[in-house]
């Protein structure tokens, strides 16, 4: 399964495709002494990256989380939450604080050499489109990162160039290192969909190994007849049997997926300049009924998407 060269390693990267993720950086900095601090109550997704010393991570779900150097968590979604230095008990952050962003401390520009300081990253992801939340429902409200799991020894570069792009004012970050963070995202999201069996949704897919050889198919070849009946006879089932299998493994039904497989596609193509004309026909749409699907799955119509991606 964590192969890289595998269909369901494959599968999962196309699915982080789909994924539209703007990240700000809300402030890079250090806390000293006494402190606690939440970006919970802004209806968006955070994180919290520890970059040197430690803190306690409490939430609402889990007993309170003691983060140390390249720990963190993401956010997927608005979580009551908070975090503070090692004085504060699980009582530290009451349920105020929790669900409704506070900053009771000055953070500072960061200096790794203070005694008892707390480095942090902090910000927000803001996901946009239908495709986003359809992905995000398959996922948990939180990740925690652990520099030492062996596994995830890869991301230490990245927050050592986090580190080092950390300007001397803990308000202000820069481009790069919204992208670094973006980096980081998407690793940690590989890594935790790949080894957690309690995803489900659309992830479950890359663990359907008796579904597996129709996706390809399906991804190879997306403006063929795909009705469910051909599906089910590709994967060597009966109807029934498949739709069932299917549902439960993904909890979309076959032709939902399809057409979100399909508008996947045709957006990448667009967004590669090809006309709205061909990307429909390549994917198995009229023009008016892929401006319908395409419409749906998106929120914006093919040719404004076309010409934001030409733009970019």
């Amino acid at each position: 399964m964590h192969d890289l060269d595998t269909p369901s390693h494959h599968l999962v990267n196309w699915l982080l495709g789909g994924l539209q993720l703007d990240t700000t950086v809300f402030h890079v900095g250090q806390y000293c002494g006494s402190w606690r601090g939440s970006t919970a109550g802004r209806l968006v997704g955070s994180f919290h990256l520890v970059l040197h010393g430690q803190c306690l991570l409490h939430s609402q779900a889990q007993e309170s989380v003691l983060l140390g150097p390249q720990d963190g968590v993401l956010f997927l979604r608005d979580v009551p939450h908070c975090l503070s230095s090692q004085d504060h008990s699980s009582a530290g952050c009451n349920e105020q604080d929790a669900a409704v962003g506070v900053k009771a401390s000055t953070m500072l520009p960061l200096d790794s050499s203070v005694s008892g300081s707390t480095g942090l990253a902090c910000g927000f992801f803001h996901f946009k489109g239908a495709v986003s939340q359809l992905l995000l429902a398959g996922l948990p409200d939180a990740v925690v990162i652990r520099a030492q799991d062996p596994s995830m020894q890869a991301i230490a570069p990245l927050f050592s160039m986090i580190r080092a792009e950390a300007g001397s004012d803990p308000e202000h970050s820069t481009p790069l290192m919204q992208r670094l963070v973006d980096l980081l995202f998407f690793y940690v999201l590989r890594h935790h969909i790949t080894h957690d069996s309690a995803v489900h949704g659309l992830w479950a897919l890359a663990r359907a190994t008796d579904l597996q050889p129709l996706l390809s198919a399906m991804l190879a070849a997306p403006g063929d007849v795909w009705s469910t009946e051909s599906m089910a006879r590709f994967a060597h089932m009966s109807r029934t049997t498949f739709y069932r299998r299917f549902v439960e493994t993904t909890g979309q039904a076959p032709a939902a997926f399809l057409q979100l497989l399909r508008v996947k596609i045709a957006a990448q193509r667009l967004e590669r300049g090809e006309s709205v004309e061909r990307a429909a026909d390549y994917v198995g749409y009229s023009y008016a009924a892929f401006h319908r699907a395409f419409k749906k799955v998106t929120g914006a119509a093919p040719g404004s998407w076309r010409r934001n991606g030409a733009l970019q």
